[in-house]
């Protein structure tokens, strides 16, 4: 396949994780999820976001009726908490280095769509055992610190 329609499936599939990821979000923060909420959480239109919600409803993850808001399909919800817990991980993990919220935020939301299933699950060991070592993480974040120091 060639590299740029395999580019633009990737980030078709990202879009869909991201909408997934913020339904899901919002269902269980205020039990529903309406355009006018998704639109505002991922900052784009409501025009895009009605769009791409028909479009994850004729792909069966999710139910969509107009002017009542959208529920996830089965099949929606396991892929949106696929995507919470690879946010969750990244978060938690880049978390204890020290780097400020915007940075963790912008790069989680770059490497959530590209991370596996057995390197997420090495991540979360990592991170496991760091919240359990804090001796380990001590050191770590000593090492990390040092090396954003200019040389």
């Amino acid at each position: 396949m060639p590299p740029r329609i395999e580019n633009q499936r990737r980030t078709e599939s990202a879009a869909v994780e991201d909408y997934l990821e913020q339904i899901s979000h919002l269902i269980e923060e205020k039990g529903y999820a309406r355009v006018v909420d998704i639109a505002e959480k991922l900052g784009v239109s409501q025009a895009s976001v009605t769009n791409m919600v028909r479009r994850l409803d004729a792909s069966g993850l999710v139910v969509y009726e107009k002017y009542r808001g959208t529920v996830l399909t089965e099949e929606g919800r396991r892929i949106g908490a696929s995507v919470r817990q690879r946010h969750q991980v990244l978060t938690r993990l880049l978390g204890h280095f020290g780097l400020d919220a915007a940075t963790v935020y912008a790069d989680v939301e770059g490497m959530e769509h590209h991370v596996s299933r057995p390197t997420l699950k090495v991540l979360r060991i990592l991170t496991e055992e760091l919240e359990s070592n804090p001796e380990l993480l001590t050191r770590l974040k000593a090492l990390a610190a040092a090396e954003r120091e200019p040389v």
